[in-house]
């Protein structure tokens, strides 16, 4: 008995607004019952005792202190910018009063 039948995969296709060709119709029924099956296998599977988790290996962030440290490129930055006015970049105004 099938669960996924060529009605199915159209609607889908629909749905997503994907231009399926009526050639892979079959091939991707196909596919997706074969998907629903290995869910069904996995749903077999006892995880009463098993705690949740959001990935497979625990990811750790590798963190740096953060240091202050004085630098000499403020004036050769600013002399960089279309324009400035002191020690400020003039950018155009982009909000309306």
């Amino acid at each position: 008995m099938t669960r996924i039948n060529s009605q199915d995969v159209r609607k889908v296709a629909t749905l997503a607004r994907l231009a399926l060709p009526d050639d892979q119709v079959e091939t991707f029924t196909h596919q997706l019952e074969k998907i629903l099956d290995y869910v069904a296998q996995l749903e077999k599977i006892d995880t009463t005792d098993i705690p949740p988790t959001t990935r497979a290996v625990e990811v750790v962030n590798s963190l740096r202190e953060d240091l202050i440290e004085e630098t000499e490129v403020r004036e050769d930055l600013l002399e960089l910018a279309p324009e400035r006015e002191g020690d400020f970049f003039m950018v155009p105004k982009i909000l309306s009063d």
